[in-house]
């Protein structure tokens, strides 16, 4: 019996993604309606997916938006494969995108609590400030990946695991990154704190 459920399942699987094969060819001849049954039929996923990750239902709602804005504007050019694949993958560079144009990860790291305590009001406030900037221009020299994968972990403070399956790659490759980009940044943030005291003193 279970063999007959998982059977009739995988018939139904093949056959959304037929159907999906055949409207995307109409597409790419601009078939605004079919267009439409694509969007009904997976905007859904692409919303979950992306609320998932930012917790914001408007501008969960307006990544959605664009993604299928994406997919109609290049319906010319592209040759999907696997939809529900492509608008995952599309909806997740899209967030990244966002995120690293907004800023919205910069950890605060320890070293911070330190440098207020060591200096008066008036001058941790520039102190900070400066720390910060140079702290900034140091994340933007780790790599792409590893920057993403930093910050998703100090900011968001996702686990690991939730960074691995987001980002659909192995937790043993985001320790990896997270240890790499660790090591490069504390090196460097100590010695530029310890500048930044003695400087104001």
């Amino acid at each position: 019996m279970l063999n007959l459920v998982g059977k009739y399942d995988q018939m139904l699987n093949d056959g959304a993604e037929v159907e999906d094969k055949l409207l995307l060819l109409r597409l790419k001849e601009g078939s605004s309606e079919a267009f439409d049954v694509l969007y009904e039929k997976h905007w859904q996923n692409v919303y979950a997916a992306a609320f998932k990750r930012l917790q914001n239902p408007d501008l969960a709602k307006d990544m959605t938006q664009d993604v299928f804005l994406q997919l109609w504007l290049k319906r010319a050019e592209s040759n999907i494969l696997n939809l529900p694949a492509y608008l995952h993958t599309s909806v997740r560079n899209m967030i990244f995108n966002w995120m690293e144009r907004e800023r919205k990860f910069t950890p605060v790291p320890d070293l911070l609590l330190q440098l207020k305590v060591s200096m008066d009001q008036a001058d941790s406030a520039i102190l900070l400030k400066e720390f910060m900037e140079a702290y900034e221009a140091l994340i933007l020299t780790l790599t792409p990946s590893q920057q993403v994968i930093f910050r998703m972990r100090y900011q968001q403070d996702l686990s690991t695991a939730a960074i691995a399956e987001l980002l659909d790659i192995s937790r043993k490759t985001v320790q990896n990154q997270l240890n790499r980009a660790v090591t490069q940044l504390r090196a460097s943030l100590t010695l530029i704190s310890v500048v930044l005291l003695f400087s104001h003193h």
